[in-house]
């Protein structure tokens, strides 16, 4: 799958969305997928974002917060107009967006889940996120990665 790309990458190059690929050596024993991901990559974890399947009201929806914070599941339901929000089983997420845990992309998910990027993302020039895979970032435009996505933008990090 490496050297052919991911669904991430092969729709962002089909929608003709400008977007730099960045590789890295996965660490197994890291905490954080996201914070090593972010130290192996010398980028500032605010910038670099996670890709977390939540379940908002029963339905699968997609929270996409920096690394350096934590998603905030009242926040994100009310973004979406829901009430009880809960974490996504790690099966039902790889599931539902076709990727694994670890390189859950929100771009090019199997299937289209609403999506809540957090508004810290606006003020960026670029931003990274899972490529689709373990050991892959894309750094894009946000308003990019929101018109792609279909994503909106909300406050649901939680410093």
């Amino acid at each position: 799958m490496a050297s052919k790309g991911t669904p991430a990458t092969a729709l962002l190059a089909r929608q003709k969305i400008a977007f730099t690929p960045h590789t890295y050596e996965v660490d197994p024993r890291a905490a954080s997928y996201g914070e090593a991901a972010a130290a192996a990559l010398g980028v500032e974890p605010s910038r670099l974002f996670k890709t977390l399947v939540t379940t908002i009201d029963g339905q699968l929806t997609v929270g996409v917060v920096p690394v350096s914070t934590s998603l905030d599941l009242k926040a994100l339901a009310a973004a979406v107009g829901g009430k009880r929000a809960a974490m996504a089983e790690p099966a039902a997420a790889e599931r539902a967006t076709g990727y694994v845990t670890g390189g859950i992309s929100p771009v090019g998910q199997r299937s289209r889940l609403p999506i809540v990027i957090d508004a810290s993302a606006s003020g960026l020039s670029t931003m990274y996120v899972s490529g689709g895979r373990r050991g892959l970032q894309i750094e894009l435009a946000p308003d990019d990665l929101v018109q792609v996505t279909g994503a909106v933008l909300a406050d649901i990090a939680a410093h």
